[in-house]
């Protein structure tokens, strides 16, 4: 299905990292369904999917986040709040788990073919100092940032303001979030909503390199 070009450009033009949202502003149940829908759509290494989605309804939980968050109000006013958890470790049982949904969403495929790629999987996550990042924890976080470029790219083409967060305390929305002790760990967070109009960042020139220097086209003579 393809989209206007303009209009996924001009999306990404529209966006930016809103730091005033309207509190009497919702996301309509429809639109949200969709942003949920893009998050579990998110593509991963392996088709593994070694992450949590939590969204937070809770106002009393998201008043508790908002003092692990350096009082960042986007936690408490956007219209929604998603941590991103990735998986702490990618275990056998893990591989095992998705090998049998393929085989449930895929009846068609070929056994032995599906033997091999779970030998594969297997031994990379058995390897870890092989793995992207050169461990299991810069693997996982790295797939946990892929779902949030999803979730924000598909809120910029609904019309949904965001902002992405790094600055809070892990070991804290833990502790809130009840993950402690379990296989998951807070990663990012992604606030949705709208901005509101006292916001005046929303006003500020989007700062980029130019394309010419950030895009290498790479022929037989070229360099970066």
């Amino acid at each position: 299905m393809a989209m206007d070009p303009g209009r996924v450009v001009g999306a990404l033009r529209w966006r930016y990292a809103v730091q005033v949202f309207d509190r009497t502003r919702r996301i309509a149940p429809d639109v949200w369904r969709a942003i949920e829908e893009a998050m579990v759509l998110t593509p991963s290494s392996y088709g593994l999917q070694p992450w949590r989605f939590l969204v937070v309804e809770s106002p009393v939980v998201r008043e508790r986040l908002l003092g692990a968050s350096w009082n960042q109000m986007q936690v408490t006013d956007a219209s929604h709040l998603v941590v991103f958890a990735r998986k702490r470790g990618v275990v056998p049982a893990d591989v095992d788990r998705w090998i049998d949904r393929v085989r449930e969403m895929r009846p068609d495929v070929v056994e032995a073919d599906l033997e091999g790629y779970r030998a594969s999987i297997l031994r990379s996550i058995r390897s870890p100092g092989t793995l992207p990042g050169g461990s299991m924890e810069s693997y996982t976080r790295g797939q946990a940032y892929i779902a949030l470029g999803c979730f924000l790219a598909a809120c910029a083409m609904m019309g949904v303001d965001t902002c992405p967060m790094e600055g809070f305390d892990p070991a804290a929305y833990d502790r809130i979030l009840g993950l402690d002790g379990s296989d998951f760990t807070s990663t990012v967070v992604g606030a949705a909503g709208y901005r509101d109009p006292s916001d005046e960042t929303a006003r500020w020139v989007k700062v980029r390199f130019d394309a010419a220097e950030v895009i290498r086209r790479v022929s037989e003579t070229s360099s970066v």
